[in-house]
Formats: C-alpha cells, structure tokens, sequence
C-alpha cells in the first residue's frame, strides 16, 4: 500500500482525498499540504492524515512515497520539481503547465531522478473513451475524416471569485480552454491523432474582472488530413453534455458526456451494438462510466505504475501535447492567423 500526499487543499485537493480513500487496498492519504493551515488540518483530520503548510517539511518524511500536485497551474512546475528531486512519484492535475517551459522543466527532472510522473486526465479512462479508442483502433470507422468536439459548461462569476488566482493568466493560464475544456480536447487528441494546424477565435462574453476567455472556437487540422471543429465554453447556462462525434468511411460515433448516443459501422462484421471493456456487449446508450468513476480509475493506474516500474497510462509527453495544442490555439486567436504544430517545439 503506497502513503500518499496531497498538495493543494482546494476543490480538486479535495477530490484527489477522496478517492484515495476510495482505493483503500492501494494507497492510504498520510499528508496534506497546504499555505492555508486550517485548509490542510480540516482535510487532513478527515481522512486521519498529516497536515503540512511548508511542502520541505512534508518532503521529510521518507514513509510518504508519492504525491498529488492540486495546486494552481501555473504553480506546478515548481512544485512538480522539488517533489521529483525529492525521489518522490508524482500525478499532477491538468494541465500538465501553463507554459511548455515549465512542462519540459517536469519531464527534465523526471527522466534526471527515473520518477514515475501521470498527468490528470480522466476522461480517457471513461468506458467510453476507451469504446471509441478500440472501434478506431479495430478499424471500426475506416479513416478518419472528421470530429465534432463541444464543451459547453457554465462557470458562474462566484466561480472566477471564489479564488484570486482563478481567471487570471499567471496562475490560471487560460479559462474555458486551459482549465475546463482541455479535458475534451485531449480525448479528440488521443483518438484523431496529433494535430498539424490550428485556426482558432476566442473572447470573454458572460464574466466580467478576469483575464482569460470564457468562450473559444478552433479548427484542427491533423496530420492524417482529417478535420475536427472545437468549442469550449463556460459561458452556457445551465451547461449542456460534453459531446464528441467522429466520422470515417466506415462508420460514426458519438459520445455524450458519459455514454456512448450512436454507433454505426459499414465493415462486414461489425458489431451492431457497443461493447464495454470488459467484453460485455451493452446497447450504446449503456457504455457508460461517470467520470468520478474513471478518476478513480486514472489513480489506480498511478500507484499501479509504481508498483510495476512502467510509465502511467497517460504521460508527461502526453499531457504537453495536449498543452502544445492549447497553446497554439490561443496563440491564432490572438493573431488571427493559423499557426502550424511542430513535432520539434
């Protein structure tokens, strides 16, 4: 059983707590760390942990063999590194940095010390991420031609209140693309293949004081030829699902949130109704998996890498390609012309 540390006791702090506890044969929460001293003792006292508010402190404890980065992202290189140079294993939240600089100072100091280092993206995990994942795979749609990813959520003006760094650009990084939609964007990722060009829009239309845009547009273009369109939002009140459509020459499939809505294949064959990972045929609207579930699922894949010497299942690499493409797409709004992706940058 690994003992695990928490950095950052807010929201996803908070989250990352809980499903520790809900891992009770794998890891066991032995510290929380956090500036705010009552934040790290009420967390900590509820789950029978350590409460720290200096992370040197914390890091002296040699029992404690992995930590939770759930600090503000624009903190997390800085934190990411002294926990690596510590000889700790590390998960740090999405997005990996705010910069490709500070995610490159995390893989440097990874591959210096051979830590193990996952980077938060659950959705991945989602039964039905992994359907499509297979059907692609399985050649189930044929070649890839298009996608239609939306993230239409709502994040009230409380929200952006509710702490100082929260819509800002030095510590937030971005808005309604770098913190909430880069979780739809990193499933079309994995599944389109690596994008080549973007052309994109952003502005910030429903929330006043802060720094980032609450509504973004992107054209993606991938290497394949294939073409996606991108919207992500925190300006649709009261939210509608996370959706995500792909088409081939063989077939569609549609994601809503959760579930799989539609899947249809032309190869002689074929499965006429989705199938979850464990093999057991479902009708489409039931390959389903909350996404509490599937973080739950992203942890246990952590502190298993660990335990088996392997890279988790979702990588530093992974994690910066994903911020590479967030970059770029506020990089063609804010010049108003499309920017290419290199393998090299």
């Amino acid at each position: 059983m690994r003992r695990v540390g928490i950095i950052g006791a807010g929201v996803i702090g908070t989250v990352h707590a809980r499903l520790i506890s809900e891992l009770p044969d794998e890891a066991v929460l032995a510290a929380v760390i956090d500036l705010d001293g009552d934040k790290a003792n009420a967390l900590a006292q509820k789950y029978g942990a350590t409460p720290y508010t200096d992370l040197a402190e914390a890091l002296a404890d040699p029992e404690v063999e992995a930590y939770s980065v759930c600090v503000p992202s624009g903190l997390h290189p800085e934190i990411a590194v002294r926990v690596i140079n510590a000889g700790r294993s590390v998960l740090v939240e999405k997005p990996l940095a705010i910069t490709l600089d500070g995610a490159d100072r995390i893989a440097q100091a990874a591959d210096a010390a051979g830590a193990t280092v996952g980077v938060v993206s659950q959705r991945r995990f989602q039964p039905a991420a992994r359907f499509i994942r297979s059907a692609i795979d399985d050649g189930l749609l044929g070649n890839l031609t298009s996608a239609v990813v939306e993230s239409p959520l709502w994040r009230s003006q409380a929200y952006y209140e509710s702490g100082d760094w929260r819509g800002t650009l030095a510590l937030d990084g971005g808005g309604a693309l770098m913190n909430q939609g880069i979780h739809a964007l990193d499933l079309m990722i994995w599944l389109m293949g690596r994008p080549a060009l973007v052309s994109a829009h952003s502005g910030c239309v429903a929330h006043t004081d802060i720094e980032v845009e609450d509504v973004v547009g992107a054209t993606i273009t991938f290497e394949s030829g294939a073409i996606g369109t991108y919207l992500a939002t925190t300006a649709a009140n009261p939210g509608l699902p996370i959706r995500l459509a792909f088409t081939g020459d063989r077939g569609v499939v549609v994601m809503d949130d959760d579930k799989i809505t539609r899947f249809t294949s032309t190869v002689p064959g074929a499965p006429t109704r989705a199938s979850t990972s464990s093999g057991i045929e479902e009708s489409p609207e039931l390959v389903e998996g909350s996404v509490d579930t599937a973080h739950r699922a992203q942890y246990a894949d952590f502190l298993h890498a660990i335990d088996d010497y392997r890279p988790p299942f979702v990588t530093i690499a992974d994690g910066r390609l994903s911020l590479q493409v967030v970059l770029a797409i506020y990089k063609s709004a804010r010049t108003g012309h499309p920017v290419e992706l290199s393998a090299e940058e």
